[in-house]
């Protein structure tokens, strides 16, 4: 399989964290590659891949893991859980760990995977935030959640994501960040000759969303799952897609 490690400065070291790329697995059409129609690593039992080449990829992923991620069921919603309680894939879009070798995880394919760990090496964290999660709030619960658990001084590290060049809303999802005081500069920008239609930039709201929060230690970003089809699955690019996974552990 074919992995990233994130560039993190000051992640502490007993901290473990990789997210998946699209090549590396079993997988066929359309969850590929994306160049010879089979070697997708998709993670995703929902999307409707061939049951045993997911298990076949969770299998190869949970070898280089302390131990099964904790999956779940994303809504798009707000809810944290406890990775290291957690089983048969609850409703939430975030997990949180303090216990060494629980494996937070969020899949992605298009929406911004983020991961979270304070600076003391504590507690770790993984959200999923989509446009309507990270609206309404699912980034800042997740802080709120890792502070219940004594976590300070918080880093946030931005996996690959739907890049703003690419990123086509309407105004709704323009008013939904502003209900929520998420409105930064460049966030959205109005697309010539569409009135209405905007281009809005995921990594741009998610720091605003953070410094609401009070995290502004933030690494990553600036990766498109868009453009980049060798590398990353992407939903708006395919429709019918795999999903990547993107993983934070306490060793």
């Amino acid at each position: 399989m074919n992995l990233l490690t994130p560039e993190w400065p000051g992640l502490p070291d007993n901290v473990g964290a990789l997210l998946t790329l699209r090549s590396g697995g079993v997988s066929l059409a359309p969850y590929d590659d994306g160049a010879s129609g089979e070697n997708g690593f998709n993670l995703a039992s929902h999307v409707g891949d061939k049951p045993e080449h997911v298990r076949a990829n969770r299998a190869m992923l949970r070898r280089l893991l302390p131990s099964e991620p904790a999956w779940l069921t994303q809504v798009h919603g707000t809810r944290v859980v406890d990775a290291a309680t957690t089983s048969d894939a609850p409703e939430a879009d975030a997990s949180i760990a303090s216990k060494r070798g629980a494996v937070c995880v969020t899949m992605t394919a298009d929406c911004l995977p983020v991961l979270f760990a304070d600076a003391q090496g504590s507690v770790v964290a993984a959200a999923h935030a989509g446009w309507r999660g990270l609206a309404d709030g699912v980034l800042q619960a997740t802080v709120e959640a890792m502070r219940v658990r004594g976590a300070k001084d918080i880093l946030a590290w931005f996996g690959p994501a739907i890049g703003p060049q690419a990123f086509e809303v309407g105004d709704d999802v323009r008013q939904a960040f502003a209900a929520g005081g998420i409105a930064p500069e460049g966030g959205f920008l109005p697309i010539d000759g569409s009135p209405g239609k905007y281009l809005g930039d995921m990594y741009a709201l998610a720091r605003a969303a953070l410094a609401q929060a009070g995290v502004t230690n933030i690494a990553g970003g600036g990766l498109c799952t868009v453009t980049d089809w060798r590398h990353f699955y992407s939903f708006r690019r395919d429709e019918v897609t795999g999903r990547m996974a993107s993983l934070i552990w306490l060793k």
